[in-house]
């Protein structure tokens, strides 16, 4: 069965720097119309980096929710046509001061498909090596080292709330160790 929803109209209610947001007018699959508010995001990328039997995260104040979260290094897209790959080595070169000579893909996740078109690329980064640290002067990030089972259990426990973050140690997991 075809549930598909078809737009029939689009309003720009704000143009941001990070985001779009519209209202569009759609057609149900019954024929009725219903309106749908969409915040449009270029998406992002984040990488899960291991030393050795570490996570190397960073934790940050995330405005929004009002709190400080242990999350994986991860950054926006800045246009519609950038590799993904290539942010995620810039992020962790960024706020871990660290270069993956080794990056694989860990597929990706929609954060909120309710009412958000952000797409996040995840990757496991191994084979670090030492870089620069150079966070971009808005960000303030404490990097933090854990265990890789402890950020598990973490995950497991709710200590660790971010969705791009339980995602990617939970595949990293999955790809490192083979499965729970």
């Amino acid at each position: 069965m075809d549930f598909t929803e078809k737009k029939i109209s689009e309003n720009l209610v704000f143009d941001g720097r990070i985001i779009k947001v519209c209202t569009d007018k759609v057609c149900l699959p019954n024929g009725k119309e219903a309106y749908r508010e969409v915040v449009k995001h270029r998406g992002a990328a984040a990488a899960v980096p291991i030393d050795e039997d570490e996570i190397i995260m960073v934790r940050q104040f995330r405005y929004p929710v009002q709190e400080h979260l242990l999350e994986i290094p991860a950054g926006k897209l800045d246009s519609n046509d950038e590799n993904p790959e290539w942010r995620a080595k810039e992020e962790l070169m960024e706020e871990i001061g660290k270069y993956p000579q080794r990056l694989e893909y860990l597929g990706y996740i929609y954060t909120s498909p309710g009412f958000t078109t952000e797409k996040i690329h995840l990757y496991l980064a191994t084979d670090l090596v030492d870089n620069k640290r150079d966070t971009d002067e808005d960000e303030f990030v404490e990097v933090v080292r854990i265990k890789f089972e402890e950020a598990l259990k973490m995950v497991l426990e709710g200590e660790i709330v971010d969705s791009k973050t339980i995602a990617g140690i939970t595949r990293a997991w999955h790809k490192l160790k083979g499965g729970f």
